[in-house]
C-alpha cells in the first residue's frame, strides 16, 4: 500500500510502540494513510530520537521491542494505515559498552569480522582507533579509570580490554589496546574514523560493502518483507560512499514494491539524481517553495537593510549572504573538520605517490587544494552527474587564488580532477572521490544549517534547511514551475513544512515571514522593545545580533515560554560560534543571553510584543493556512509532522521533539481533515497519474492569488502576501476562471464532499466573494449521481 500522505511521529521511552498504537484511532480519523515511525532499531538507551543505533539486528527494547512494533503494525492494518520506517544507513553509536559490533573491533582490531562494519583508518592511527572520549589529557586522567577482569571502566563508560589487565601497569595495559583514549579535544584533528558531520560518538558504516550491507539491513529487509512497513525513509544518503549503488541495493533487496524517500538537501535549483530508484526527496525543496510565496521580496530586502542598521552587522561582518557562508565553510573545514581534511590529504598523497605523473605534489599544497576546493562546492554532495557544473572552473580559479606560488596551484587541478572522477579507476582514486563527497556533505550542512543560518538573520523565517536567506522569496510562477515538475518527475515524493530537524515550526515560521511585508513596522518596533528592555535589569542584549533573533523568535513563537525561548537562543549563540561555542564556551556571555531573554521577550516587554503580535494576527493566519493547504494538496506526498494538524509553536530541537500529544482542534485542524479526506476519496487526483495545472487570476492584485487545478477535480487557491493586499485596496475586482462543471466548498460549515456552498465553474469568480470566510478555498467538483 502506497502512502497518500504521512504521519510523523518521534517515538521514545516516553513514547513506544504502545503510546502510538493508542493514538491510531484518531490519526485513521485525521485521514492520514500512514504512520512515519522515527527510528525503530535498538539504540542508545535512553534515546529521544534513536539516531545513534548500536544494534541494526533488532528492534528497539524501549519502545517495546518486535513484538510491540509488529502489534503497532497490526493495529495500523485494522484501521486501514501502515507504517513508514525511519532508516539510518550511514552511522552507529561509537559507545562500546552498547554497541557490541564496536566493541568486538575494540577488542580483536582489523582482524574482527566486524571491523569491515566500520570506517575506519587503521594505518593512519599506527594500528589504533582513537576514541577522544576523556574529560582531559590521558595523564590527568588515569586516575579515574580501573580494570575490572577484561574491561576497563572510566566513569559510566566501559572498554573491553584484549585479554584480563590484572597486575599489568595501567599504561603498558593501555598501550597494548587495539585503541587509544584520548582527550575529547583530539577528536577535532586526529580521529581516524569516519563520524556524522562533527559528532565523534556516532561512527560512519561502510554500507557500501555487499556483507555490511546484508548484515545491517536484515531486519528492516524482514519487516518490509512481512508486511510490517509499506514504506522507508533513508537519513542522510550523502554520507554514504555511493548512494545510487546502495539504494538500488535496497531496492532490490525489499523487492522493489517500497515506498522510499531520501533525506537529500537539494540547493537553489538542483536535482535529484534521475537514475535513483526512490519515489523522491522527504521533502525540504517543497518547504523552501512554499515558505517563499509567503516572503514579500522587497520587504525583504528592506529587513536586511534595517538588519545591518541595527546590528551593525555584527555576527556577519559584510552583511553578504555569500561571503557569510564562506567564512562559515573556512571555520568549520579548519576547525571542526580537520581530521576529514587530514583524512582527504593523505587519500591524495597516496594517489600520487602511486602515479610517477603526479608525484611531485607537496603535501601542504595538496592540503590547501583540499580545503579551499570543499569550501567551493556550492551544494551538499557533488555527484557525477553535473559535477562539472559543481566544481566549476571559476572554483577552480578560486582555489588556485589561495597559493602563493602559482606553480604549486597545480595540485588544484590533481584535487579536483580526483573529486570529478577524471583520473580513472583504482581502490585509492575510487575512496578519494567518495570521501570528498561525503566530507562536502558534512561541511555544507554544518556550515550552513548550524552556522551561517545563526550568523546572517534578517529574517530568520528563510533560515531552514533546503532554504536560500538571500532568495527567501519565491514568486507564483516559480511555485508552478516546481508544482509542474513534481507531478511530471517526483509525483509520489515527499513534501513537508515541519519536522523533527526544522529549527522553527511551520506555523512559527509563517508569523515571522509576516514581517517581510511590514519592515518598516518592524524596525520601529524593535527600536521601542529594545528601549523598554533596557530599563530592566539585564535587559541590555550581549551584542544586538542576539537580541534582533530573540525579538523575531518571540514575534513567531507568541506566549513567551521563558525556559523554552532560553535554549533555543543559548543553542543559537552556540552554533553561530562568534562570542561562545559548544566546545569553548563563554560563561559570561551565556549569562548575559539568559539574563536579556528573562529581562526582555520573556519579562515586562512581552505586553509590548503580545501587541504586536495581535495586529499581524490575520495575516499569519493567511499565511499559515494557506502553507498548510498547498503542502496538502500539491504534488508529492505531504508528511505531517506530529501535532501539526493544528497550531504547533515549536523551536529547535530538543524543543520540537516533545512527546506527542492529542490535542483540541481548531481552524487548522478542519483544513486538514478536509484536504486528507479529498486525498483519501480521490487518491488518483493526487497519485502518480495525477495532473497539475496552475490557474491564473486577473485583476489589480492576481499577483496575491496561487491557485491550481488537480487533474480536473479539485481546485485550490490560497492568499499570498495578504497585509500588502490589504494595504493595497483588497481583491477589488480582481478574478478566477473555475475549470468547467460545478464545484463544492469543501472548508464549508458541515463539510464533506458535496455538502456546503456550490458554483458553477467556466466564469469568473470574484475572489472577494471566494475567500469571503476564510484566505483559502478548496473546491470538490461535484460528480453526478449515477
Amino acid at each position: 500500500m502506497k502512502p497518500t500522505a504521512t504521519y510523523r511521529l518521534q517515538l521514545q521511552p516516553a513514547f513506544p510502540f504502545a503510546a502510538a498504537a493508542a493514538a491510531v484511532p484518531y490519526l485513521a480519523g485525521l485521514g492520514v494513510s500512514h504512520l512515519h515511525l522515527s527510528p525503530v532499531l535498538e539504540a542508545v538507551p535512553g534515546s529521544a530520537h534513536g539516531y545513534d543505533v548500536t544494534d541494526p539486528t533488532r528492534v528497539r527494547e524501549e519502545l517495546g521491542g518486535e513484538e510491540g512494533l509488529r502489534a503497532l503494525a497490526g493495529t495500523a492494518r485494522e484501521h486501514g494505515l501502515g507504517l513508514v520506517l525511519d532508516i539510518v544507513p550511514n552511522h552507529m553509536a561509537a559507545h562500546p559498552r552498547h554497541n557490541h559490533a564496536f566493541r568486538e573491533v575494540l577488542r580483536e582490531g582489523p582482524s574482527s569480522p566486524y571491523a569491515r562494519w566500520f570506517d575506519i583508518d587503521w594505518e593512519a592511527g599506527g594500528g589504533k582507533v582513537l576514541l577522544p572520549v576523556l574529560g582531559g589529557r590521558i595523564g590527568d586522567e588515569l586516575h579515574a579509570m580501573r580494570v575490572d577482569g577484561d574491561v576497563l571502566r572510566y566513569g559510566e563508560q566501559s572498554f573491553p580490554l584484549r585479554s584480563r589487565g590484572d597486575g599489568v601497569p595501567l599504561p603498558e595495559l593501555l598501550d597494548g589496546q587495539w585503541y587509544r583514549l584520548g582527550w575529547w579535544r583530539l577528536a577535532r584533528t586526529e580521529l581516524t574514523y569516519r563520524r556524522f558531520f562533527t559528532i565523534s560518538d556516532l561512527i560512519g558504516v561502510r554500507v557500501e560493502d555487499p556483507e555490511v550491507f546484508a548484515a545491517t539491513h536484515a531486519k528492516i529487509i524482514e519487516l518490509v518483507r512481512d508486511g510490517v512497513a509499506d514504506g522507508l525513509r533513508v537519513d542522510h544518503p550523502d554520507g554514504l560512499a555511493d548512494p545510487e549503488t546502495y539504494l538500488r541495493r535496497l531496492d532490490e533487496a525489499v523487492g522493489g514494491a517500497c515506498w522510499t524517500v531520501v533525506e537529500k538537501i537539494l540547493t537553489g535549483e538542483e536535482r535529484l539524481p534521475p537514475g535513483w530508484p526512490v519515489a523522491g526527496t522527504t521533502g525540504y525543496d517543497a518547504l523552501h517553495r512554499i515558505d517563499g510565496l509567503f516572503t514579500d521580496p522587497s520587504g525583504a530586502a528592506e529587513l536586511a537593510h534595517h538588519y545591518r542598521e541595527y546590528t551593525g552587522q555584527a555576527g556577519d561582518r559584510g552583511g553578504f549572504w555569500d561571503a557569510t557562508v564562506r567564512r562559515a565553510a573556512y571555520r568549520v573545514v579548519t576547525h571542526e573538520l580537520a581530521a576529514e581534511t587530514a583524512a582527504l590529504t593523505r587519500l591524495a598523497e597516496r594517489v600520487c605517490a602511486g602515479d610517477p605523473a603526479l608525484r611531485d605534489h607537496a603535501p601542504w599544497a595538496l592540503r590547501t587544494a583540499v580545503r579551499e576546493l570543499l569550501v567551493r562546492v556550492p551544494v551538499y554532495r557533488p555527484y557525477r552527474i553535473g559535477g562539472d557544473e559543481v566544481l566549476t572552473v571559476r572554483a577552480a580559479a578560486g582555489a588556485k587564488a589561495a597559493f602563493p606560488v602559482p606553480e604549486e596551484a597545480a595540485a588544484v587541478d590533481v584535487v579536483r580532477d580526483l573529486a570529478l572522477g577524471r583520473l580513472g579507476e583504482s581502490p585509492s582514486r575510487d575512496a578519494f572521490r567518495a570521501r570528498f563527497a561525503q566530507t562536502a556533505s558534512a561541511l555544507r550542512a554544518k556550515a550552513v544549517e548550524d552556522t551561517a543560518f545563526y550568523r546572517y538573520t534578517p529574517l530568520i523565517s528563510a533560515n531552514e534547511v533546503g532554504g536560500d536567506p538571500a532568495r527567501p522569496a519565491v514568486g507564483p510562477a516559480e511555485f508552478h514551475a516546481y508544482g509542474e515538475r513534481l507531478a511530471r518527475d517526483w509525483p509520489s515524493g515527499g513534501t513537508v513544512l515541519t519536522t523533527h530537524d526544522t529549527k522553527r515550526s511551520a506555523d512559527v515560521r509563517a508569523r515571522i515571514a509576516v514581517l517581510s511585508e511590514c519592515p518598516g513596522e518592524w524596525a520601529e518596533f524593535i527600536t521601542r522593545v529594545t528601549a523598554e528592555a533596557e530599563l530592566q535589569d539585564g535587559g541590555r542584549a550581549p551584542d544586538p545580533h542576539v537580541a534582533w533573533v530573540a525579538w523575531q523568535t518571540a514575534a513567531g513563537f507568541g506566549f513567551p515560554y521563558g525556559d523554552r525561548l532560553r535554549a533555543a537562543l543559548l543553542k543559537a549563540v552556540r552554533e553561530a560560534a562568534l562570542h561562545t561555542s559548544w566546545t569553548e564556551p563563554d560563561q559570561v556571555y551565556e549569562k548575559a543571553v539568559a539574563d536579556f531573554v528573562a529581562a526582555g521577550p520573556a519579562g515586562p516587554p512581552l505586553y509590548s510584543m503580545a501587541r504586536f503580535a495581535r495586529e499581524l494576527a490575520p495575516w499569519a493566519r493567511a499565511n499559515t493556512l494557506g502553507a498548510a493547504l498547498l503542502h496538502l494538496t500539491m504534488p508529492g506526498v505531504p508528511d505531517l509532522y506530529q501535532g501539526t494538524e493544528r497550531e504547533y509553536l515549536a523551536l529547535v530541537d530538543p524543543d520540537n521533539r516533545r512527546p506527542f500529544e492529542e490535542g483540541p482542534p481548531d481552524e487548522k485542524t478542519a483544513l486538514t481533515r478536509a484536504a486528507l479526506a479529498l486525498r483519501r476519496e480521490r487518491p488518483a487526483v493526487f497519485g502518480e497519474s495525477g495532473t497539475y495545472v496552475p490557474l491564473r487570476a486577473g485583476g489589480p492584485a492576481a499577483d496575491h492569488c496561487v491557485a491550481y487545478c488537480r487533474t480536473g477535480e479539485a481546485v485550490v487557491a490560497v492568499t499570498r502576501l495578504s497585509l500588502r493586499l490589504e494595504r493595497a485596496g483588497g481583491w477589488r475586482e480582481t478574478e478566477l476562471v473555475l475549470p468547467e462543471g460545478r464545484w463544492a466548498d469543501l472548508l464549508a460549515e458541515g463539510q464533506g464532499e458535496g455538502e456546503g456552498r456550490e458554483g458553477a465553474g467556466g466564469t469568473p469568480v470574484r475572489l472577494a466573494e471566494l475567500f469571503a470566510d476564510r484566505p483559502v478555498a478548496l473546491l470538490g467538483r461535484v460528480r453526478q449521481s449515477p
